[in-house]
């Protein structure tokens, strides 16, 4: 880093969707802007690279979708049900799986935001289609869109990192590789006016008028995740990058920002059981096992432990990861059968996979692991159970079981079509819910509930919004919504500083300040 580059209105620290999407808002205000990425160039993009890349966001109706992908076509239009997601649907289904929690304020950002901001990104270059693979099944002759959640940046979360690097590069934003911040500058004002930072060459200061931290939780840091999610979970598996490791929480925290939300609760997942212990980049997202509602899960002991059919997969995946950790070897096996095998998604089809099929229950246990005996009761008890309904796997269908718990309170179907397939998952953790307290306009709090001036954030390091559980999808699209407003109020701030320097000279730049402030 050559000396002409230390001084700059705007750096962000961080460099997945909510930092990306920071630079290019920053930028896109006028600012100077540098990305600072912890990771090398090859290893770049958070825990973004890895996720699917599909956001969560409030619409009306096809014509909206046709507006963000406008290459929808008449006959497409005809052939699909996306229906509508309103505000007041997004905002009460965080809500209902935070159990109240979420911050309002932070929340109604989050959901009124969200459409406009998935424009912008349209608008910025940022391509969409359809997720017909994941959040789509054939039902009366539709392609049925279900749990408000349809579109997906073209790519995945590989596509969306490669694309929004490119918008970066094609805006002249300068990112610095292997960089990572160590610790803010705050001037006598109380003012965050630089950063110092490490990288190969050794620790060097840069000096900015503002600063976005958008660079992670803590999830990769398994003394942070054993502190403050408690015991067992330093032996979880990382879904996405080593890189998150709470840099950016820990230097807000160091100079008096104040913590903030569900510092014991994280989003976690069924993963691969042989997964390695960080996210794959070529194998990224499909190690996820996301299917479990239209099955059985059982642990080592042959014994189910939780509702599989309890909502749609969207609102019940990023909490059962937790409940996998408690079984015994944090291992959890989903079993199908041939009725719902054309029902699975990609995911289970990779060659990266754990699974065994077999012809019996018996031959399943044992090519699993599992106690054949206890397998074999829990299988003829549930069977038992089932009741009659019609089964519909875009609803919420009410075929349930009865007399059994955990009971199935959806999709209940008998487990008697062989072949049988089983997947052996664990714990795969994506990121954390604990972080830095912010307003709606990002703007990082101390502990007197004052704003630190020149200080933003936005992105899985931030607080407030996610507590025990979250919906899917509204992660990214989070990190998008606050990212952008993060970038826009940071290069305002900085460039709202620079006129105060320059006018400060003369009398009349004073009165040009005081204009320049009332305006």
């Amino acid at each position: 880093m050559t000396s002409e580059r230390k001084n700059y209105d705007v750096v962000v620290v961080g460099a997945g969707n909510a930092a990306l999407t920071a630079a290019l808002a920053a930028a896109s205000e006028g600012a100077k802007v540098a990305i600072l990425e912890k990771a090398p160039e090859h290893l770049r993009g958070g825990n973004s690279y890895f996720t699917g890349g599909l956001f969560r966001f409030a619409y009306n109706g096809i014509e909206d979708i046709s507006e963000l992908l406008p290459a929808i076509t008449s006959d497409e239009k005809e052939n699909i049900d996306v229906g509508s997601y309103k505000e007041s649907e997004f905002y009460s289904d965080v809500m209902r799986v935070t159990e109240g929690l979420s911050d309002p304020s932070l929340l109604q950002t989050l959901t009124s935001k969200s459409f406009p901001t998935m424009l912008w990104m349209k608008d910025q270059g940022v391509p969409w289609i359809l997720a017909y693979g994941r959040q789509a099944f054939e039902h009366e002759g539709k392609q049925r869109f279900w749990g408000g959640l349809i579109v997906e940046a073209v790519g995945g979360g590989k596509g969306l990192s490669d694309r929004l690097f490119e918008l970066v590069e094609r805006n002249e934003i300068e990112v610095f590789y292997q960089t990572s911040g160590t610790k803010l500058s705050v001037n006598q004002s109380g003012s965050v006016d630089g950063i110092t930072v490490k990288s190969e060459s050794g620790y060097e200061d840069i000096s900015c008028k503002s600063i976005v931290l958008a660079c992670g939780g803590f999830e990769a840091n398994s003394e942070m995740r054993t502190r403050y999610l408690g015991p067992g979970w330093e032996l979880a598996k990382v879904r996405g990058t080593q890189y998150n490791t709470g840099d950016g929480i820990n230097m807000a925290l160091d100079i008096g920002a104040q913590s903030h939300g569900h510092w014991s609760g994280c989003h976690a997942v069924a993963w691969d059981l042989n997964a390695p212990a960080h996210g794959d980049r070529n194998v990224a997202d499909l190690f996820q096992k996301h299917s479990y509602p239209f099955g059985l899960i059982v642990n080592v002991d042959g014994k189910r432990f939780v509702d599989e059919g309890a909502d749609l997969r969207n609102y019940t995946y990023a909490k059962y990861g937790r409940e996998i950790l408690k079984q015994p070897q944090r291992v959890a096996f989903q079993l199908f059968d041939q009725k719902t095998k054309h029902l699975l998604r990609d995911e289970y089809f990779i060659p990266q996979m754990t699974m065994v099929e077999a012809n019996t229950i018996e031959e399943l246990a044992i090519g699993l692991d599992i106690n054949p005996e206890e397998l074999q009761k829990t299988i003829e008890t549930y069977n038992e159970s089932v009741q009659e309904g019609d089964f519909n796997p875009t609803a919420l269908d009410g075929k349930h079981t009865k007399g059994i718990f955990p009971p199935k309170s959806n999709w209940a179907q008998e487990m008697d079509s062989p072949p049988y397939l089983g997947y052996a998952v664990t714990c795969g953790i994506t990121f954390t819910f604990g972080g830095l307290k912010i307003d709606s306009n990002t703007q990082v709090q101390d502990n007197s509930d004052m704003p630190i001036p020149g200080l933003f954030a936005a992105g899985e390091l931030t607080g407030g919004l996610f507590y025990n559980n979250y919906p899917g999808g509204s992660g990214l699209m989070s990190g998008a919504v606050f990212g952008k407003i993060a970038g826009e109020n940071a290069a305002k701030s900085a460039l709202h500083l620079s006129l105060i320097h320059i006018s400060e000279p003369t009398r009349l730049g004073m009165i040009s300040y005081a204009v320049f402030c009332l305006k």
